[in-house]
Order: C-alpha cells, then sequence, then structure tokens
C-alpha cells in the first residue's frame, strides 16, 4: 500500500493524523485478516511552499524539511502509529521522476511549453477524471497550476517538471534535466516512487479525501500513461477532521498539533479513541468535550486492562464473552474499517467481563487466558489502552505518609479527617482503593 505522507513546510496537523491513524487501522486490520502488508509513505521536501519558506527565510529546503520531519516522526511514535516499511523522500528520487517524464513525452502524452515546463496533456487520455468521477470539460484550472499560464496546450494541463526560477536555485530546489534546470511538479513524486518500491501495479492507495482531485488523479494519469496498466486496484481516503464545524488548515488558523494534544494533557490512546468514534468515511468534529469523553473511556479500558493482568482465575461466562468479542470485533472491522462497532463490542466485552471477574474464584486460568488473548487482539488493531502515568518520586513519598496518616484517622475512628485526606489525595489525581490487603492507589490523570 501506498499512502501520500506529510509536505514537510510545517509540522503536521491533527487533521492530517486523523487520515494517518486511519491508514495505521488499515494496516493492522490487514494484518487481523492475515495478510502481509508492505507499506510506502512519501515525504514531501520539495514543493511551492516549502520553498517559498526557504527563501523567506534565507535557507535551504533542506534546512527547513529536516526538522520538519524529525517532529513528524516523533508525533507519529507518540500517537502509536506503526512505521510504514519505508519513508522516501521526494528529492531522493529526482533520477526516477524525470525517467517518467521521458516515457510520457516519448509516449505523446507530454510536451515541453515555450515556458521550458513540462505538462501532462489530459486530452491525450481518454480516462482521466474517472476516480473523482469528473467531466473534464469543467475541469478549471487551479489546484496548483498557475491560471494565467498560456504557454500550454490547454489551461487544465498540469505541470510535471517546472523550469527553474531564481528562488528554485536559491534554495537548491533545482536539478538538471532533458528539458533543463528545474523541479518536479506536486503530483509526480507519488507515481515515481510508488512505482519504484511497489511496482507498476499497487494493491491499495490511501490519503485524504482532498487528494481525490488534482493528486490522485493525475497520479492515475501520469502512471498508466507510462505503464499501460491499473494503478492501484483500491483506493481509500478518509475524511476530514473538522473543528467547529470547519475542515482543519492552517490557512484557515483553526489547527491543533499533536504538541497542542500533549500540553493538553490527552494521550494518544485518548486521541484513538476519538478518531475510531466515527467511520474513516466521514466527518469529525474536534471538540473539547468530545476529547474528555474520549479521555474518561480509555481510563476504563486501561482500569481493566490492569484488572484482567492482574487475576488469577475466570469463568466459563469469560470465555463465551471473548468468543463475541473477537466474532463482532472482526465482523465490524472487515466491514468497510467499522470501528466505532469494534469499540462498542470491546466495552461491550468489558462490561461482561468485569461482572464475570467479580464471580471468579479457584484457579481457572484457561478462561483467563481466553479472555486475555480476545482483549489483546482487539487492542491490537484498536491501540486504546493508555499508558501508566508517571509518578516522580516525591508524589510516591507525599502519597505514602497521606496513606498512612488515613489509616490512623481511621484506626481512631476519626472519619472526618479520614475523608478529607482522602479528597486531597484524590485531588492530585491519585485514585486510592481499600482492600483487604491495605489501600492501594495509582495515579490517573
Amino acid at each position: 500500500m501506498y499512502t501520500c505522507g506529510p509536505t514537510v513546510y510545517n509540522p503536521a496537523h491533527l487533521g492530517n493524523f486523523r487520515t494517518f491513524l486511519f491508514e495505521d487501522l488499515l494496516r493492522r486490520t490487514l494484518r487481523l485478516a492475515g495478510w502481509k502488508v508492505y507499506q510506502v509513505m512519501n515525504i514531501t521536501d520539495v514543493d511551492d511552499k516549502i520553498i517559498g519558506r526557504a527563501d523567506s527565510s534565507g535557507k535551504t529546503i533542506s534546512e527547513v524539511t529536516e526538522p520538519v520531519t524529525d517532529i513528524f516522526q516523533r508525533d507519529r511514535e507518540f500517537l502509536r502509529i506503526e512505521p510504514a516499511e519505508m519513508y522516501p523522500k521526494a528529492t531522493e528520487h529526482i533520477g526516477e521522476m524525470i525517467a517518467l517524464v521521458q516515457q510520457l513525452v516519448e509516449k505523446g502524452l507530454a510536451y515541453q511549453a515555450d515556458d521550458r515546463s513540462v505538462y501532462f496533456a489530459i486530452a491525450r487520455f481518454p480516462n482521466y477524471g474517472r476516480l473523482s468521477r469528473l467531466d473534464t470539460r469543467t475541469i478549471r484550472p487551479g489546484a496548483r497550476v498557475i491560471a494565467d499560464d498560456y504557454n500550454k496546450e490547454d489551461v487544465r494541463d498540469f505541470a510535471l517538471w517546472k523550469a527553474a526560477k531564481p528562488e528554485d536555485e536559491r534554495t537548491r530546489a533545482a536539478w538538471d534535466s532533458p528539458w533543463g534546470r528545474g523541479r518536479p511538479g506536486w503530483h509526480l513524486e507519488c507515481s515515481a516512487m510508488a512505482r519504484k518500491y511497489l511496482g507498476d501495479t499497487l494493491d491499495i492507495h490511501g490519503g485524504g479525501v482532498d487528494l481525490i482531485f488534482p493528486h490522485h488523479e493525475d497520479e492515475i494519469a501520469q502512471s498508466e500513461g507510462a505503464t499501460g496498466v491499473t494503478f492501484s486496484r483500491f483506493w481509500c481516503h478518509g475524511e476530514f477532521l473538522l473543528t467547529d464545524g470547519e475542515k482543519m488548515a492552517k490557512r484557515v488558523g483553526n489547527v491543533m498539533s499533536v504538541t497542542d494534544l500533549r500540553d493538553a494533557g490527552v494521550g494518544a490512546a485518548a486521541l484513538r479513541h476519538f478518531v475510531f468514534s466515527v467511520r474513516y468515511r466521514q466527518q469529525l468534529n474536534l471538540t473539547e468535550e468530545a476529547l474528555e469523553a474520549s479521555q474518561r473511556a480509555v481510563r476504563r479500558v486501561g482500569e481493566f486492562a490492569d484488572r484482567l493482568s492482574a487475576a488469577t482465575s475466570g469463568t466459563p461466562g469469560l470465555v463465551e464473552a471473548a468468543g463475541t468479542l473477537e466474532r463482532d470485533a472482526k465482523a465490524a472491522l472487515f466491514d468497510d474499517l467499522n470501528a466505532p462497532q469494534a469499540v462498542a463490542a470491546l466495552f461491550d466485552f468489558i462490561r461482561r467481563a468485569n461482572s464475570e471477574l467479580d464471580q471468579a474464584h479457584g484457579d481457572d486460568k484457561t478462561a483467563l487466558e481466553r479472555a486475555r488473548s480476545a482483549f489483546a487482539m482487539v487492542n491490537g488493531v484498536l491501540d486504546i489502552v493508555p499508558d501508566a502515568p508517571s509518578v516522580a518520586p516525591y508524589l510516591e513519598s507525599w502519597v505514602a505518609s497521606k496513606i498512612s496518616a488515613r489509616e490512623q484517622a481511621r484506626a481512631r475512628r476519626d472519619f472526618n479527617t479520614a475523608d478529607s485526606i482522602r479528597r486531597e489525595i484524590e485531588a492530585r489525581g491519585i485514585a486510592i482503593e481499600d482492600t483487604p490487603l491495605g489501600t492501594k492507589w495509582k495515579k490517573v490523570r
């Protein structure tokens, strides 16, 4: 599978990561179904925005893109998005792009215009518009094409290779080619790199819905025009993440980054739960209330995971609940990635399993392992068990002293003081539980 990655002039925002999380769900579900997955995700490290950012700051494009690429990988790891098998960079595959353009020129599908740029001739590719279901007669110039460029044969044609401008040379974004110094067009890189690493025909190509036209439409034209075979058997597109009903976008100014998420105390598990609360082909509205609800939900998942891990016995009912979870979660995930239904199946299992564990006694470890296996299988796809909150050493000693003082107050039947200490402990994000073996505590926020 080939998935369009970030354009690294600014850190990716949560809208971008909604798409990457959907693709993570897809690759994990494919593996659950028994497939071996090989994923390529490109890094776009040369385009108009990158060059503009570099030129305005007196830098080369690599000085702009390398730090942002590092941020992307850190954010990806934080959100538990499995790494793709390859992350090829556009600037490292200029030779492959030039070779692809040469093929298209030789086949009469591309031409060099008076401005020395090379364009794809849409009128010579009859299937153009098939993916996006566009009538090519209605296509207007735009989508990163200069609207008043009269050098082209057809105003709809898109650039494969752009003649170098002074800012390209200043920022080291220009290369030698048969058509003179220049740089690749936006769409060219994906066709060239997908073909190099995955062959002429892919199984799956993914991305956001905003890439269907013109980016993916142009990829199809370039690739199939050159090879004469189907470029991708399946296309999967994730819908937008909204904030206050508007698409999250840098130009709108309503973006939220992974750093913002971490600073707000929202963990990866909570965001994954939030994103998987609706199907990938539906728009999703980001609100503080929704994130808080997801935080509460995954806290419950984490508490159950701890309980299941610490349990010593199960029941026959636990085996039945595990079987139901596996059946329902698989049915949901294999039904066009119905993540909300899979999440619902998991929470139904947690409710039933907690009830069974309340009744468990003896040494039925077989039922327990069956439940653990089912839970691990489903969470292996959703990955919504939260990380255990870190506890500073000073906090551990503080909690220990408070619990000791509370026990002393209870021993002398001073329950007002004991309740007051409990509230003080809970105000620090600590949950306590009185058990026959003493008072247990853990940090919950």
